[in-house]
């Protein structure tokens, strides 16, 4: 029941962004368009946090790291000429993991605080790092020379298309992760988080489980930075920094941790809430705040717990 009525939810939200770019055509509104694509880049990226921070625990602070390389690879890649999406997105994810692995084998072997400062610590080294890079534009970025090809299948120029495509390969992501958390590997993930030393005792170590996990993760994200790069057309170093792993983070526990469609809905909230508040006074800031506390403080489930609270305490 309680998976029956998330997934109710889900269709829900898929529904609602399939009818975006209709609705907006018909309203002379392509604006809406560019915004939940962007609401839908950026839930990839928190579906792939919440793989990690909701069903392992694992609190990472850097994710933003493997959005920032996803979007250099496809940038650098371009730069030299080789403009074939398959490859610069194949490079996107494969970088985003092999960085992931090197930052997992040294803060999963720590916990708690030690644990989110060293997350914390390898982004801003990779912030650092593209502000020096002045051959790619350095603090002030760069323009993406040419959107990723992909052989006349799909136009990423075309607003619609490319709108489509990400929705599909949100749709995919979530489905994906859902089958891993349910599988035996999530179930050790899962185990490991409640109690590791009974986990331990039953015969299983959860560091290479969590390593796992923690470069699928990183894999996902990286897909994420390879759409957002082609989403905004220009590159830069912010990308990286601290805030926006707090962004991302923060979608997840406004959505709900360990839901999967949780961070679908915190993205989508936060961010179209974001954008009308901006648009509305300067001051915006004083207003979504307090409410994100409140969510917090009222909502421990997030709001997606709101929408299933029958069936978690039935």
């Amino acid at each position: 029941m309680r998976h029956g009525r998330r997934a109710i939810v889900f269709l829900g939200l898929v529904l609602l962004l399939a009818a975006v770019p209709p609705a907006a055509a018909l309203l002379g509104q392509p604006f809406y368009v560019d915004l939940l694509r962007r609401v839908m880049i950026f839930a990839i990226a928190a579906v792939s946090l919440d793989l990690i921070l909701g069903y392992g625990g694992m609190v990472s602070f850097g994710h933003a790291a493997y959005l920032g390389v996803g979007a250099y690879a496809v940038t650098i890649l371009a730069v030299y000429g080789v403009h074939n999406g398959v490859l610069q997105w194949a490079a996107a994810v494969g970088a985003s993991m092999l960085l992931a692995a090197a930052i997992g084998a040294v803060s999963i072997r720590t916990s708690g605080i030690y644990f989110i400062m060293i997350t914390l610590a390898f982004t801003q080294m990779l912030y650092y790092l593209g502000i020096s890079l002045d051959v790619y534009g350095g603090d002030n970025g760069m323009r993406l020379p040419m959107r990723s090809q992909f052989g006349g299948l799909i136009d990423l120029g075309n607003g619609t298309e490319f709108y489509y495509l990400v929705l599909g390969l949100l749709v995919l992501v979530v489905l994906f992760v859902r089958r891993l958390v349910d599988s035996r590997f999530g179930m050790v993930i899962r185990a490991a988080k409640s109690n590791e030393p009974r986990t331990r005792a039953i015969g299983f170590s959860p560091y290479p489980y969590r390593l796992a996990a923690f470069v699928i993760s990183g894999g996902i994200c990286g897909l994420a930075g390879a759409l957002l790069i082609n989403h905004t057309a220009y590159l830069t170093p912010d990308l990286m920094h601290w805030t926006r792993s707090g962004d991302i983070l923060f979608m997840v526990v406004l959505g709900g941790m360990a839901s999967t469609v949780g961070p679908v809905l915190g993205a989508l909230v936060l961010l179209v809430l974001e954008n009308a508040l901006s648009n509305w006074t300067e001051h915006w800031q004083i207003i979504l705040g307090p409410f994100l506390v409140l969510v917090v403080l009222f909502a421990r489930r997030g709001l997606g717990g709101l929408l299933w609270r029958e069936e978690r305490d039935g």
